[in-house]
């Protein structure tokens, strides 16, 4: 759970979507021992369960929350649950992607409704339930993680860049009317480059690892954009790795 950024996030409940594996897990790991108390949200039930009880061994605070990032009444359905228990959101990672590289003239409707559905209206409706929470409370912080695919795409990436662009613009609107509306509200995207994890590997494995980074240093990113001051906010931070092919 070591990392060279420091905040103490002692007494806040985190909640990262697609948190069991790759950067979701990396993450977790990573608010866990900041001292948050982790809300791991994903559809792979046993290693989220794994990874929770991992991080109640290592003296973390962790637990496992089922949910769709697709169907916006279960994300309701687990804010209101949250509401029920005394676990305000304090901190949102939207994390949860897809991908399906295939040249535009051989997708499907089904796969390209998956991706933008995954990738942008998912992290959009955790927002809409998260930030009128966090305006009533006075504060909070949304993170939302972004890709280089929002800035300059490349060929077999239709509906995901797609996807990243919609949700670098929202976050960008929700950045804006936080300033307005709450000034304790942080809201910060994260344009990350290729990471050495599964995203990548599962669907390329003869990827040269040396041009990847590793999702720690992402995950170190995460926190550092909870480390600034209350009087200065960060909108926007970008970690590739040196070699990245794709930024700018």
């Amino acid at each position: 759970m070591d990392s060279g950024v420091r905040v103490d996030l002692h007494g806040k409940w985190a909640l990262v979507t697609g948190g069991a594996r790759g950067l979701g897990a990396s993450i977790s790991r990573r608010l866990a021992g900041a001292g948050a108390a982790v809300l791991v949200a994903d559809l792979r039930k046993d290693l989220a369960r794994d990874l929770c009880n991992e991080l109640g061994e290592r003296g973390g605070d962790a637990r496992f929350v089922e949910m769709d990032v697709r169907d916006s009444e279960a994300v309701a359905e687990v804010f209101r649950d949250l509401d029920g228990e005394g676990r305000p959101v304090d901190i949102l990672v939207n994390n949860a992607a897809v991908d399906v590289s295939k040249p535009i003239e051989h997708l499907t409707a089904d796969e390209v409704t998956r991706v933008v559905t995954t990738n942008l209206l998912g992290p959009v409706y955790l927002c809409l339930e998260t930030y009128r929470r966090m305006v009533a409370r006075g504060g909070g912080h949304i993170v939302n993680i972004l890709s280089t695919a929002a800035n300059r795409t490349w060929t077999e990436a239709g509906p995901y860049a797609a996807g990243k662009s919609g949700l670098r613009a929202f976050t960008h609107t929700l950045f804006k009317e936080a300033q307005r509306d709450c000034p304790g509200i942080g809201v910060t995207g994260i344009i990350a480059g290729g990471m050495e994890t599964p995203f990548i590997l599962e669907r390329f494995p003869d990827a040269d690892v040396s041009m990847l980074q590793s999702p720690d240093i992402v995950a170190d990113t995460v926190l550092y954009a909870l480390s600034v001051p209350a009087g200065s906010a960060v909108s926007e931070l970008v970690v590739v790795p040196r070699r990245e092919p794709s930024w700018p």
